[in-house]
């Protein structure tokens, strides 16, 4: 019988992204920005973000791929301040105005988007929502519930993503275009009963 990875394990392990990737991230910050990048890894997104936002800060949970980091031969940017950290646990600078987190097997998205709120960031660049492209969730936008919201995709504070059903007739073509920002969605309620 195979043992799998527990959930904290997928979280705590490295695993860089492909360019076309960071390039999402990069056409998302502006100058003025400072940005938390939440499981840096080797620093090569934030390295390539230093050169775009005012500062980027670097949170990794691993001394070994820091250690690498480290090791390049090319010397971090000054304004690029890497942190060996456990980011569920450590507060987050309070000048921070967007988050990154490029972690498609994340499992503390609500924590992760709570924290970064309360730091002031109003928006977070990630993949862990829907476990595939990135995008920008904008962290000062009023949720309905889950009960409230109609037919079509949601997007949960939780991280959890799927299709509301509902009725065939209701549905219409513009319902693909719009992901409906909720709470207390079903996943939620599951989590809550397996506590």
């Amino acid at each position: 019988m195979k043992a799998s990875l527990s959930d904290a394990a997928w979280e705590a392990m490295y695993a860089p992204c492909d360019q076309p990737t960071y390039q999402a991230v990069l056409d998302q910050l502006g100058s003025k920005d400072v940005i938390l990048d939440i499981g840096a890894g080797d620093l090569r997104l934030a390295r390539q973000m230093a050169r775009i936002a005012r500062k980027v800060y670097a949170i990794e949970i691993s001394a070994p791929v820091l250690d690498q980091a480290y090791a390049a031969r090319e010397p971090l940017p000054s304004n690029l301040i890497p942190i060996h950290a456990d980011a569920r646990v450590i507060n987050f600078p309070s000048d921070i105005t967007a988050g990154v987190l490029l972690m498609r097997h994340c499992t503390c998205h609500r924590l992760y988007a709570a924290k970064l709120q309360k730091a002031g960031a109003t928006r977070l660049i990630t993949n862990a929502r829907w476990h595939m492209n990135v995008e920008v969730v904008n962290l000062l936008v009023q949720r309905k519930s889950f009960a409230e919201a109609g037919m079509g995709w949601y997007a949960c504070a939780c991280g959890a993503t799927g299709f509301k059903e509902g009725s065939v007739e209701h549905w219409s073509f513009e319902m693909d275009t719009i992901t409906n920002e909720v709470s207390s969605c079903p996943q939620c309620a599951q989590e809550c009963r397996q506590a």
